[in-house]
């Protein structure tokens, strides 16, 4: 009586399930980390904003009609923002307002203010406290007698 072997190829097609279920098990970590870090939604009312688009353009229009200038530094050693406006002649803008907040374009975490103080006209300057550093937008808003200028900057803030 012979005694059959039993045959190393029986294993192969186990190895290939193996692999597989190795790869969709992978990529199921992969597709949940990505939809539950970021929606990918910077608005709050994306839909709204699209439905009202047209008004968005006039008002970018309109801002970019004022010719204001908008030129943004950071100072890491003092954690120090400097903010300086000028006009379409290239003149410091007396009498604006300025505002300023930092967001994070990858997190969700509220924005961080910053309190800007005029050094002199057209010139702003505020200290922040950065929770971390990396790539934050900045936004600045700036107004001056009726007429308001809004700019986003992306910068690196060690």
């Amino acid at each position: 009586m012979t005694t059959a072997v039993p045959s190393r190829s029986r294993y192969i097609p186990w190895l290939f399930a193996a692999g597989f279920a190795i790869v969709v098990a992978v990529n199921a970590t992969m597709i949940s980390f990505a939809v539950g870090s970021f929606s990918g939604l910077y608005t709050p009312k994306p839909r709204e904003r699209g439905l009202h688009y047209n008004t968005v353009v006039v008002e970018q229009k309109a801002r970019d009609a004022l010719g204001w200038r908008i030129d943004a530094t950071w100072r890491a050693e003092a954690g120090r923002l400097e903010v300086a406006v000028s006009d379409a002649a290239g003149q410091p803008l007396a009498g604006a307002r300025v505002f300023a907040e930092l967001v994070r374009p990858v997190e969700k975490r509220p924005p961080v203010g910053v309190t800007l103080a005029v050094v002199e006209d057209g010139t702003f300057v505020g200290h922040v406290e950065l929770p971390v550093r990396g790539n934050w937008d900045l936004d600045v808003v700036v107004e001056r007698g009726g007429d308001r200028y809004a700019q986003t900057r992306r910068m690196f803030l060690k």
